[in-house]
């Protein structure tokens, strides 16, 4: 039997049959290989055409949260015709129609549809005459839509339609894959993102607990924040509200740090004044800061350091400020809220630490100050005297303890004015002893007994290396009398080039160490004591006026020893008595010839001569009475009169016998080593003037 000639339809259709399976199989490559929306939409963009007559091809996807269907590519194989993003109603559009009810809906002609006004609008717009759609759903969700767009009339029949249904199933496989890889990335972001957040806070807590200095703790965070927050800077600002001064600690990124301290510009003026003046947060742009640049020095600097963005936090701990932590890089890309908000955790943490650190540096220099005044009370301790109280009933000591107990509870700078020997310092501690800073130091300092070139050094201290010798920081004597007293005896002998710096601590109570740039500002209360005349050297050009008034504010005359006979009664037991109980012997009489022997004596070295005698005495005691060498009395004695006993009417007429009486005891010599000039505290040239000028002539 000749062969059956098979059907031209049925060859047709058993052909479109396999060119479908074919293309169903490359659609499933497709499917495979694609992992993103855009290539696969694309690819089927270019295959499906050949079985399926349509030019445009769109995805809709649901979204829950707003139960709206969003366009998420509508184009054809070249190019998109309308950007994604757009958002259609349920229930006034094509694809939500199709998602509502789950079935495919063809649209023969665009032209004569009436539902759906403005999707119709749109697919009309690009050309489209006939619209097909199907839903895109798996065996475990509802995603959406898939639309397929003709640009001729009634293209999709039924058999199109079958295919496209069994098209859509594995297009909506791949997005389901799809969306679930981009769900699992952005989770998986979105956890790293965290998990650095979290870390970065872990080390910023772990950098406070282990970090006390302001600098290292600074080193440590900055170092933290760059794996997280990028910067170029970062910056911590301490802030003290109540001196308007500020500490600014800078870290570049790729640099050494270093501190400046100085007065706070305006709070309005500089990106951290805004922080500090709102307590808020702020970001800052490189325009908003060039505004400010026009006021500002600190912003002016910024921007001249190549930095383009800012953003400064507030150090805020229990309602206090403290400061801002800042951080500012070169990118003009500015801080995001989220960069912000972590910032803002770092500070509350950074806040703790500043406060642990400057209580930690306040405890520490405390310790510091304290362990200086132990070891100087300890050295106190150890001298010779004791001047736990002041011996004597005269009218004219009397006198001056009534200036003491006047001066004592103010703040003001006393001048104790006296002859050597007649307990000047004794009447500093007195003075302290009666004072509100009777609790703290009282720190004494003898500026004749220290070399002028060591002098600056004592009172004020020294940096390390600030000259040859200093191996180690120093705290000077200002500083260790802070909240305390501060004596300076032999105040007359401060060098000249000295003294400008003297006179600014006592203005302004504030000073730098030698070799230093910090200022120190300290609370010292000043008594200085002298036994020169300091205005005549004030008038010699060797003391600085201004220094000279400012500390003969409230002046004290301590009365020399043959000024008040009447205490010698008085001194010389209790002299005795301590010095007895020192070498362990007991002594219960004085001698009525020893006292009175006493008594008549004029004391030219005053209490210091008197106490250095009955020492002498209880030495050579060998009793219970004392036996004072009273030759020694009398061989001294046989020197010039006291200028007491001369009966001076005037101040000047003392002085001449005074310098009278020092030229007679260097044989008249008025210069050199041993001539009067050095017995009286006095350079030769002024002595000199004085002999001129008070007509002082040597006899013949």
């Amino acid at each position: 039997m000749p062969a059956l000639l098979e059907n031209p339809a049925v060859g047709r259709k058993r052909s479109r049959d396999r060119e479908q399976l074919r293309l169903l199989m490359e659609i499933s490559d497709a499917v495979a290989s694609n992992h993103e929306l855009t290539a696969l939409f694309r690819d089927l963009a270019r295959r499906l055409p050949a079985v399926v007559p349509f030019e445009v091809i769109a995805l809709f996807l649901h979204d829950p949260d707003k139960d709206i269907m969003r366009v998420h590519m509508l184009g054809t194989a070249d190019a998109d015709r309308v950007p994604p993003g757009m958002e259609v109603p349920l229930d006034d559009s094509f694809s939500g129609l199709v998602f509502t009810s789950q079935q495919p809906l063809v649209v023969p002609s665009t032209g004569r549809e009436t539902r759906f006004p403005r999707s119709t609008g749109i697919l009309r717009e690009i050309g489209v005459e006939s619209y097909c759609v199907l839903p895109l759903t798996t065996s475990v969700r509802r995603l959406g839509a898939i639309g397929f767009g003709s640009l001729s009339l009634d293209a999709f029949r039924d058999p199109e339609v079958e295919f496209l249904t069994l098209v859509a199933r594995q297009v909506g496989v791949a997005v389901d894959n799809v969306l679930h890889h981009e769900t699992s990335r952005t989770t998986q972001a979105e956890l790293a993102q965290e998990r650095d957040r979290l870390r970065l806070l872990l080390d910023v807590n772990n950098t406070v607990v282990s970090h006390l200095g302001i600098d290292e703790m600074l080193a440590a965070i900055r170092d933290s924040l760059a794996s997280v927050i990028q910067h170029d800077v970062c910056c911590l600002l301490l802030y003290d509200p109540d001196t308007h001064r500020y500490r600014c600690h800078v870290l570049p990124a790729d640099g050494k740090g270093f501190a400046e301290e100085g007065e706070a510009d305006d709070k309005q003026h500089c990106p951290v004044g805004i922080a500090l003046s709102t307590g808020r947060p702020v970001v800052l742009s490189e325009a908003a800061v060039r505004q400010m640049a026009t006021e500002s020095t600190f912003a002016r600097r910024l921007l001249d350091d190549g930095l383009r963005s800012f953003a400064s936090v507030p150090l805020l701990l229990r309602n206090r400020l403290l400061g801002t932590l800042n951080v500012s890089r070169m990118s003009v890309e500015p801080y995001s809220a989220a960069e912000l908000e972590l910032l803002t955790q770092v500070a509350g943490q950074v806040a703790i630490a500043v406060e642990n650190g400057l209580a930690y540096g306040e405890i520490a220099e405390l310790k510091e100050q304290l362990n200086k005044e132990k070891s100087y009370l300890e050295e106190e301790i150890r001298t010779t005297y004791n001047f736990a109280e002041i011996v004597g009933e005269s009218l004219v000591l009397r006198q001056v303890l009534q200036q003491i107990e006047i001066v004592a509870p103010t703040d003001s700078t006393v001048l104790i004015q006296g002859e050597t020997g007649t307990g000047k310092e004794l009447l500093a501690r007195a003075i302290h002893s009666l004072s509100r800073r009777k609790s703290r130091t009282f720190v004494k300092v003898n500026c004749a007994a220290i070399p002028s070139g060591l002098l600056e050094s004592e009172l004020f201290g020294h940096e390390k290396g600030a000259f040859t010798g200093a191996i180690a920081q120093k705290i000077g004597r200002f500083e260790l009398a802070n909240g305390g007293t501060l004596f300076l005896d032999e105040v007359g002998e401060v060098p000249l080039e000295l003294q400008s710096k003297f006179l600014r601590v006592l203005q302004e109570q504030e000073f730098e160490r030698v070799g230093g740039t910090r200022t120190i500002r300290v609370d010292v209360r000043l008594v200085a004591a002298t036994n020169r005349d300091l205005s005549a050297m004030v008038a010699a050009r060797e003391f600085r006026s201004d220094l000279y008034y400012r500390v003969n504010v409230f002046p004290i005359v301590s009365p020399p020893l043959r000024e008040r006979p009447g205490d010698i009664a008085r001194l010389v037991p209790y002299f005795t008595q301590k010095f007895g109980r020192r070498m362990k012997k007991t002594i219960g009489t004085i001698p009525a010839a020893t006292m009175a022997a006493l008594s008549q004596y004029h004391w030219p070295g005053n209490v210091r001569e008197l106490e250095n005698f009955i020492e002498r005495a209880v030495i050579l005691t060998r009793g219970s009475a004392l036996d004072a060498p009273l030759a020694d009395l009398k061989q001294r004695d046989r020197e010039p009169p006291p200028a007491d006993t001369l009966e001076a009417t005037t101040l000047e007429d003392a002085e001449r016998e005074h310098i009278r009486r020092a030229l007679q005891q260097s044989n008249w010599h008025v210069g050199g080593p041993s001539g009067a000039a050095v017995k009286l505290g006095m350079k030769r040239t002024t002595l000199q003037s004085k002999i001129v000028k008070l007509g002082i002539r040597r006899p013949s």
